[in-house]
C-alpha cells in the first residue's frame, strides 16, 4: 500500500505539447512556435492586427484524481490598468494515479506534469463540476515537485506530486 489521497477531486489538466509547438502551423503562416533554450512558447501576430499573442498547443485534456490545498483564488491585486486578481492553487497527485494515466515516463521515473502545463477545471469524483479555470489568466504549473518519499514498509518508493500552479499576469503591476 503506498498510501492514499483524503478527499480526492478530479483535475482536468491540459498539458502543453512542446513537439507540436515546435512544428509551428505552417498552413495558418505560423512559424515553430517553442523557444527550446527559454522553455516557452514565442509570441506570434497571427491575425495581423499588431498584437502578438503565446503560440499554443496542448495535448488532450487528462482527468487525474487529485487532492487540492487552495491558497488564493481571486485575490484583490491592483494594477495602473485596474484589478488583476491572483490565483494560486496546490494540487497533490498520486504516484499510482499518474503511472496508470500514463503521465509518468518510463524511462526516468520523472511524471510528466510539468510547468507551463494548465488547469482546466476541477471535479468532484462522480464527474460533476466544481470550479472552471478561465483560460485568461489561467492557472499554469510553475512546480512540480516528487514528495513523500519512503512511506512504503516492503520497499523505499515514492507516492506523492505536489504541483503549484499560478495564474499569470494580465496587466503590468504599478511598481
Amino acid at each position: 500500500m503506498r498510501g492514499r489521497l483524503i478527499f480526492p477531486f478530479i483535475a482536468e489538466l491540459h498539458r502543453l505539447d512542446t513537439q507540436a509547438m515546435a512544428l509551428g502551423d505552417a498552413g495558418a503562416g505560423v512559424p515553430p512556435g517553442y523557444d527550446d533554450d527559454f522553455k516557452e512558447s514565442i509570441l506570434v501576430d497571427s491575425d495581423d492586427d499588431g498584437v502578438a499573442e503565446p503560440f499554443r498547443r496542448e495535448h488532450p485534456p487528462v482527468r487525474v484524481p487529485c487532492q487540492v490545498e487552495p491558497e488564493a483564488f481571486e485575490a484583490l491585486r491592483m494594477a495602473t490598468s485596474g484589478n488583476t486578481p491572483r490565483s494560486s492553487f496546490d494540487l497533490v497527485f498520486h504516484f499510482r494515479d499518474l503511472e496508470r494515466l500514463g503521465l509518468v515516463d518510463a524511462a526516468s521515473g520523472d511524471a510528466l506534469i510539468r510547468p507551463s502545463d494548465r488547469l482546466g477545471a476541477l471535479y468532484a469524483r462522480d464527474g460533476q463540476l466544481v470550479q472552471a479555470v478561465r483560460t485568461r489568466p489561467g492557472l499554469y504549473v510553475t512546480e512540480a515537485r516528487p514528495i513523500g518519499f519512503g512511506l512504503h514498509r516492503r520497499r523505499p518508493s515514492r507516492n506523492l506530486l505536489l504541483v503549484s500552479f499560478q495564474d499569470r499576469a494580465a496587466a503590468r503591476s504599478g511598481s
